[in-house]
């Protein structure tokens, strides 16, 4: 994962993202000294790998839509990040979504914010970025001059001045 952490940015593109993901293997095989295959090793990281929303996120994405909210995923994710949403069921419950691979810019950069805020119509002043780490979200969101709610859901300490959420339904909880 720190490998694809490090990277993840290159796969921008279903090729690129092929290659990426070949040259995780490559690193996985290399650390576990398997003489595996590396396509053996490859179908195994990738089947292994599995995505799942937090319980409560669908009923509290279908609440803020329901109250008139435009909601934008924003997220330092290769090109795959679409298919994520479908698998997971929560693609069609966001207006919006803008990937750092896509982009060309990572969070905490605010230029990913503002393609957010670009391609829902929004002011900075009228948005709220919901997130889970410091570094990248509530510092991004505040670069980009859009208040920023930290889900804390390990007790992270936020920066003075942040509203703080354990889970997302905390947000319907003003």
């Amino acid at each position: 994962m720190a490998y694809y952490r490090a990277h993840h940015d290159e796969a921008s593109t279903w090729p690129a993202l092929k290659d990426l993901r070949r040259r995780c293997a490559a690193v996985v095989q290399e650390q576990l000294s398997t003489s595996l295959p590396l396509p053996d090793v490859e179908d195994a990281l990738l089947a292994a790998v599995r995505f799942r929303a937090y319980p409560e996120v669908p009923s509290v994405l279908e609440h803020l839509r329901a109250g008139g909210a435009r909601l934008a995923v924003v997220s330092n994710w290769d090109v795959s990040l679409h298919d994520v949403l479908e698998r997971t069921g929560l693609r069609a419950l966001v207006d919006v979504v803008v990937i750092s691979a896509v982009l060309g810019a990572a969070k905490p950069d605010p230029a990913i914010f503002r393609a957010a805020l670009d391609r829902l119509g929004a002011a900075a002043s009228d948005a709220i970025h919901v997130g889970d780490s410091v570094e990248h979200d509530v510092a991004g969101a505040r670069a980009a001059g859009v208040e920023a709610v930290l889900v804390a859901r390990n007790a992270t300490k936020p920066p003075a001045g942040v509203r703080v959420v354990a889970s997302l339904d905390g947000l319907l909880m003003t």
